[in-house]
Order: C-alpha cells, then structure tokens, then sequence
C-alpha cells in the first residue's frame, strides 16, 4: 500500500474574491483525485469546490469537521481513513490550514505515521499582511489572538510592543472581526505614540484597507473595520 498523503488546502480569503487569483491550476487537479477530506466547517468547504468547478464532488466524498466544537468521535473516523490508506486534504475556511486554524494535530499524526504531507500554494493573510506593511520581514513573531480581557490584553500589548523596539522584530497577531474596534481602543490607549502599526484588513477584497502608520496618526483616522477580517503588525 502506498503511503496515504495530507494535503493542506489553502482558501480564498473571503467568498467574493476570486479562485483564479488564488490558486494554482495544479491545486484543483489534486483536489480532484481526493474523496476525504478534513474541514473546518463543511459549508464553507463545499462552497470552495462549487466555486472550483467541482460540484459532483460534494456527494462522493466524505467530510469531516475538526473545530474547536467537533465530536472526538470525527477526529478519530478521519485517522482511521488515513491508517486505511486514504490520502486527505486539510481545508481551512479562510487563508491556510494549520495556521491560526484547525488542521496541526493531524499535521502531526501524519508526521509521526511517516506519512507524506504536502502544503498547497494559496493565500496566507498573515504573510501578505507582512509583505505590505513594510516592516522587517527578516525578524518576526506571529502570536494569533490575543486575550479577549481587557486588562491582560494591555498587559499583552506593552509586552510586545517592548519585543518590537528592543528585538527589532515585527510583532503580528489577530482578533475576532466583531472585536476589532475593541481592539484598536487598547492600541491607542495603551501604546507609546510613536510606536508603528500597520493594519491590515479585508486583504484582497474590495473593501481591503492595508496603511502603516504611528499611533498618534492613526488617532486622527481611526478605520471602521468591525467584522472584518483583520491582521495587526506592531514595529519599532
């Protein structure tokens, strides 16, 4: 028997955006080829191989939902497809899987199997928010969501915001889109004026808002970007 193999299947980064821009040709002939696959929720997972042209896919395949919320019971069917030779692909609702996102425990299975994994091409919102924002892209740390507690999530802030100025490294991490105003009131309460930020919002939508400024500026122009998918940078 071959060795199964886990692919890990990016998604668009919002269903407006189009699936020519974000992925490769070669990415929907290997989905094509799988029958199982492990999401983060079927819905959004069947909408991405409608929007791939691979409708008669959806009742010949099998899907199970490995979230924060899912049975156990469906993590430990899917492990049994891949002990059964099955190969996998690992799809995220948005961006990456793995990262910021369900998907590394079975990453890890699979590694620990000796079984192939193989990451394919497509949009990563932390990357490209990095990309645009200007700062060191040499030295970073990605730290997904922060504390949704006041107190510690300032407590969290200053702290990076000393790694950014005394390591000289770019500091990212995320919220939960209903929480961004929340968020960027901390920021601005909280952090030193002169302290860069770049936010970086809805990427690659039509509505995307990517600026870097200083504290103190973006206090004169406070983006409205509640619900929307939102990536912060802090830089010395």
């Amino acid at each position: 028997m071959n060795k199964p193999t886990v692919y890990l299947i990016p998604n668009t980064l919002g269903e407006h955006v189009s699936v020519t821009l974000s992925f490769p040709s070669e990415n929907k002939y290997l989905i094509e080829k799988l029958e199982v696959f492990a999401v983060e929720h079927i819905k959004e997972a069947r909408r991405l191989l409608v929007r791939l042209g691979l409708k008669h896919k959806i009742d010949r395949s099998r899907f199970y939902e490995i979230n924060k919320n899912s049975d156990p019971e469906e993590q430990r069917k899917l492990l049994q497809e891949i002990e059964n030779g099955h190969s996998i692909g690992v799809i995220s609702d948005a961006g990456c899987p793995s990262i910021a996102d369900p998907g590394s425990g079975i990453v890890a299975h699979a590694h620990r199997k000796e079984y192939n994994v193989v990451p394919l091409v497509g949009p990563s919102s932390i990357l490209m928010a990095l990309m645009a924002s200007g700062f060191n892209g040499q030295s970073f740390a990605f730290h997904g969501y922060l504390d949704r507690e006041a107190d510690r999530r300032q407590k969290q802030l200053k702290h990076l915001e000393k790694q950014a100025f005394q390591l000289n490294t770019t500091q990212i991490f995320m919220e939960t889109p209903y929480r961004n105003e929340a968020m960027i009131k901390t920021m601005l309460v909280c952090l030193n004026p002169n302290t860069r930020c770049c936010i970086a919002s809805a990427i690659q939508q039509s509505n995307a808002l990517i600026h870097s400024r200083t504290i103190a500026d973006w206090k004169k122009n406070i983006p409205s970007i509640q619900k929307q998918p939102t990536i912060f940078l802090l830089s010395a």
